[in-house]
């Protein structure tokens, strides 16, 4: 077959017969689909697109649609600042981010180990804790016997008064591996503003500034502080909180290093910051753009050179987000924030054993999570191509509206008198709860689900058991709170767990699933799975034909709370009679599965069911009735039944 040459026959209108693609005729027809969903007509009236819109924690919302107009404000390029599209001209090509192993093992032996087993299988840099429970000090040098320190540089992470004992042992260990003061990469680590934080205390920077100016004379390449906004996230804050709280601290330890002496660039580039990745991809990836963005400005209103304002940037995978309840989920959860935080351009990335929220992560989970990176970064080819989200319609505004709600964020914070004033005097900590509050909201009605927790759990699943992590700091009692977003769950879990272990059996509700099974069933599987994510199971006797029959079976199980399962024509006709059924054959709580009326509640229905209902409390309130109110005997039901 004879192939014309290049350009030599017209290309076809793809388009042709098909009427033109406007963004009213789209409205249009997003109207037309949410009518007949039920949406009322004065919503539709107005843009329609704001039904479908997600309103967010930080003030803002996620539209459903993005387009070209209005324009994005300019990203840049590469490399340049705003450095909005990454802190290198290259990105990660070709060799990816630094991979960063963390380790908290108290062991030296155990702990020399591991760090030789990360390295030898992709790890590039180390992050380890010491002081406290963990590594002792005095021991660091001994840990690090096999490291080439000149080559996988280490972050140290001592959060509490031992922070300058441990960079001096860092600094010998260093020396006695005859690494040259030049050849020094590693990492201090120092953040007198998250420790004062999680103890409670007023942050003093001042010392720690004039201790780390006085070592950046002798060691050019050695990192001095980490502005960490992991604090913020863990404590349940909102991004535009955490990116402006970490650009807040950033904007203290640069002014205290100044103060101690330190030209401002020099200072600059010894910090390092420190975000959370999860699962929210998009989220992720716009964050570190906007923060990149937000270092840039405030570099350029401190006199630094364009070419001196990349910000060093590690992200973690967060620790809020991961789970004790089937935490193998939380291998898919680290998989996608360490995806995000590649694609959005960090430095450095690390990722959490997916059995980190249980204690001490053992050998396998530590594999896992260090492979998650090998794979994304030789098989999957992310570090291949530079800045893959820029030009995205969505993330270019995403990345925008973080931009402006963390600087103001920032503003605050700066007008409190600084971050360590707003620490000190508890106006951070009041900002962080109030979004905690709203967010808990959203975990309590399942708007942010979590699965294999608050939907689809596994109550046959064998809790993994791990040895208590000696590198997690417990906060002061006033100090800034470490929440996990299953935390509610998990303690409903942990009282149900209890209660089998003690009694023998499972609290356990009653399904009153009245009507055939394809009349029953929806609302059943729905209600089982709701009780499940409390720890609560469902006993399913199958299809009851009337509320006497019903209220028999319910009797004679001998359980204390029944959940009534059916459709809106069976309620319409029975609800009522089988709850006052219910109640009189001794149900301490009657929860339908369907939306309230007042009705049912006057015929003795004390809670619903439904999409979008408070799970939490309604799951709380029904395991204390379980666990406090057991159950009778089946012979001693059908007893009081007779």
């Amino acid at each position: 077959m004879d192939v014309p040459e290049s350009g030599s026959v017209e290309a076809p209108d793809l388009a042709e017969g098909f009427p033109a693609a406007t963004h009213e005729r789209w409205r249009e027809l997003v109207a037309g689909v949410l009518r007949k969903s039920g949406v009322a007509e004065d919503r539709l009236e107005r843009t329609p697109e704001s039904v479908l819109a997600t309103h967010t924690l930080d003030g803002f919302d996620i539209e459903p649609l993005y387009t070209s107009t209005p324009p994005a404000a300019d990203p840049g390029y590469p490399g340049l600042a705003p450095f909005t599209r990454g802190s290198r001209p290259g990105g990660g090509v070709p060799e990816g981010w630094d991979i960063r192993a963390r380790h908290s093992d108290a062991d030296p032996a155990e702990l020399r180990r591991r760090i030789h087993n990360d390295l030898m299988n992709g790890a590039a840099s180390l992050w380890i804790g010491v002081g406290g429970d963990g590594l002792r000090i005095s021991r660091l040098g001994e840990a690090l016997t096999d490291v080439h320190l000149d080559l996988a540089p280490v972050v140290l992470h001592a959060p509490g008064p031992e922070a300058l004992d441990a960079a001096r042992a860092l600094l010998t260990a260093h020396a006695d591996a005859d690494v040259p003061d030049g050849r020094v990469i590693s990492h201090l680590g120092l953040d007198p503003l998250t420790t004062a934080a999680t103890a409670g205390t007023r942050p003093e920077v001042t010392d720690t500034a004039r201790f780390a100016a006085e070592h950046a004379l002798r060691y050019p390449h050695l990192g001095l502080f980490v502005a960490d906004g992991t604090l913020v996230h863990n404590a349940g804050g909102s991004d535009s909180q955490e990116i402006g709280a970490a650009i807040a601290a950033g904007t203290a330890y640069l002014r205290a290093l100044v103060d101690a002496g330190l030209d401002v660039a020099d200072a600059a580039g010894r910090i390092e910051f420190r975000l959370a990745a999860n699962a929210d991809q998009f989220t992720v990836i716009a964050k570190l753009r906007a923060v990149r963005a937000m270092w840039n400005q405030v570099l350029e209103a401190s006199g630094v050179p364009a070419d001196r304002r990349a910000m060093r940037l590690h992200a973690t995978t967060s620790d809020a987000m991961l789970t004790r309840r089937d935490p193998h989920v939380n291998m898919l959860r680290t998989t996608v924030a360490c995806f995000a935080a590649g694609i959005g351009g960090a430095d450095a990335v690390t990722v959490a054993p997916f059995d980190s929220a249980i204690g001490l992560p053992d050998d396998f989970a530590r594999r896992i999570a260090r492979n998650t990176q090998s794979l994304l970064i030789e098989e999957s080819h992310l570090a291949q191509v530079i800045d893959p989200a820029g030009g995205s319609f969505y993330v270019e505004s995403l990345t925008g509206d973080l931009y402006r709600a963390g600087w103001g964020f920032f503003q605050e914070l700066e007008r409190a008198g600084g971050v360590a004033e707003a620490i000190a005097h508890g106006e951070l900590r009041a900002a962080v709860d109030r979004v905690w509050e709203r967010r808990r909201q959203d975990l309590a009605t399942r708007a942010a689900p979590l699965t294999g927790l608050s939907e689809f759990p596994n109550l046959d699943e064998t809790p993994l058991v791990r040895e208590a992590d000696p590198g997690r700091i417990e906060p002061a009692a006033d100090g800034f709170p470490v929440r996990r977003y299953g935390q509610d769950y998990e303690a409903l879990r942990d009282r149900c767990d209890a209660q089998q272990a003690e009694a023998g059996h499972r609290p356990t509700a009653f399904l009153a699933t009245l009507g055939p099974v394809a009349v029953h069933t929806a609302r059943a599987s729905f209600a089982t799975n709701l009780l499940a994510a409390g720890g609560i199971a469902a006993d399913v006797p199958g299809p009851l034909a009337d509320p006497h029959t019903a209220a028999e079976a319910f009797a004679a199980s001998g359980h204390r709370v029944a959940v009534i399962c059916s459709s809106d024509k069976v309620y319409a006709e029975h609800a009522e009679a089988l709850a006052r059924s219910l109640k009189g054959a001794g149900a301490r709580r009657v929860v339908l599965a369907g939306a309230p009326r007042d009705a049912y509640r006057e015929a003795g229905v004390d809670a619903f069911a439904y999409k979008g209902c408070d799970a939490v409390a309604l799951l709380r309130d029904l395991v204390d009735v379980l666990i406090t109110d057991p159950p009778v005997s089946t012979t001693d039901a059908q007893g009081a039944s007779a």
